[in-house]
């Protein structure tokens, strides 16, 4: 697997042959509360803010590793429940690792199974020990506890293992997000407690607490009293909105370790990557480029393009002409519009490239923005640019 043009950093162990670097984060500049810095990990570097790309099941859908590389992402995400579901974590375990399976062998982070807890409700008993599933591709019963998850993800090979938590609800009363947060903080000592230290990986903590502050400020000590390589605030992007995502972040980023990495799961629109970027936080993950890719929306600077609109039918210009991607540097509007109205495959593979492109550009952009203190009219070319539209038809 070759490196990018947009990434100077090897995809491959950084340190010399045959030695074990050592997890770690440097915070090289700040502008207001945005960060940039640097992960080492033992499959390589990740220059922050990062956006994930969502490989689910062991791969992004309709791209190949070489392709999603080509976009300039450093780390990819993978997902405990999935993965021990099909194909198995003992069968990846012996088949050399995640890693090598899906043939990525840069950085990877596993979501611990946490956010299925919220999402599969209907097919899960929960209790003070783990969940039981009911397995939605055969109906079998599956335990898993935060034990379990951590012993899958270190079968999977995860660089980066998540703690094994419930993603709290929105809307959830008061008292509902506290017996939450506190279930997945006695959950989270355990998962410390099974973790299996090793040179070059990582367990981060997850921070939950819904919208209230006292509750996100009494997560976040208690994951930092048990120490961890990196912390995670999960339970936004559930519903809550963009207003109390924002507040909730205000309140929460300032109290999270300045020496380690800060993620934010599951976001999301390219304004909310800014916004957190603003506030403080390092990673992030979403399906949102590559669902939307194969549905036929596009992430552009000037905001989302329709494709399928049947104004690009005979429009010879290209998605984003400042973009670098195939989909932008060698096919029309109008090509990729009758490839979605045909649901050619390739639409979907144009469009998923293009879309993660987007979101790594516009991380690129972040990184250069911040050490030269121009994140804030950063932001504010790209709100311009948002709210300026696509361009107008032909």
């Amino acid at each position: 697997m070759t490196t990018t043009p947009h990434d100077q950093n090897p995809t491959r162990a950084i340190a010399g042959e045959g030695a074990e670097p050592r997890f770690g984060y440097t915070l090289m500049a700040e502008d207001g509360m945005a960060r940039r810095g640097r992960i080492v990990t033992a499959h390589g570097a990740i220059d922050t803010p990062a956006f994930m790309p969502v490989g689910t099941a062991g791969t992004v859908k309709g791209l190949t590793p070489e392709q999603v590389a080509a976009t300039g992402a450093q780390i990819l995400l993978g997902n405990t429940y999935h993965l021990m579901l099909r194909p198995g974590a003992e069968r990846v375990d012996r088949l050399g690792g995640l890693h090598r399976f899906m043939n990525w062998p840069a950085p990877i982070l596993t979501d611990s199974g946490g956010f299925q807890v919220m999402s599969l409700a209907a097919l899960r008993k929960l209790d003070d020990d783990g969940v039981t599933f009911r397995s939605h591709l055969d109906g079998s019963k599956i335990r898993l506890t935060p034990e379990r998850s951590i012993e899958i993800q270190r079968l999977l090979d995860a660089t980066i293992t998540m703690c094994f938590d419930e993603c709290t609800p929105y809307p959830a009363t008061y008292d509902q997000a506290a017996s939450s947060m506190r279930l997945s903080m006695r959950w989270a000592e355990r998962c410390r407690t099974a973790f299996t230290d090793r040179p070059g990986y990582a367990l981060f903590g997850i921070v939950q607490g819904g919208v209230h502050g006292d509750l996100r400020a009494e997560s976040v000590e208690r994951l930092t009293e048990i120490g961890f390589e990196g912390y995670a605030v999960g339970g936004l992007a559930v519903g809550e909105g963009f207003e109390l995502m924002c507040s909730t972040l205000d309140v929460t980023t300032p109290l999270m370790p300045r020496d380690k990495p800060r993620y934010l799961m599951g976001v999301g629109r390219p304004q909310d990557l800014v916004a957190a970027v603003r506030r403080g936080i390092d990673m992030f993950d979403c399906v949102m480029p590559t669902r939307s890719g194969r549905t036929g929306q596009a992430f552009t600077r000037r905001g989302p393009v329709n494709i399928r609109n049947a104004r690009h039918a005979d429009d010879p210009r290209p998605l984003d002409d400042r973009c670098g991607c195939p989909a932008c540097t060698q096919y029309s509007r109008a090509y990729l519009h009758h490839l979605h109205k045909s649901s050619e495959i390739l639409g979907a593979v144009l469009l998923t490239q293009h879309n993660l492109w987007y979101y790594q550009d516009l991380m690129r952009g972040m990184r250069a923005a911040i050490p030269e203190g121009r994140m804030e009219a950063f932001a504010a070319e790209f709100e311009a640019g948002l709210a300026e539209g696509d361009i107008p038809p032909l």
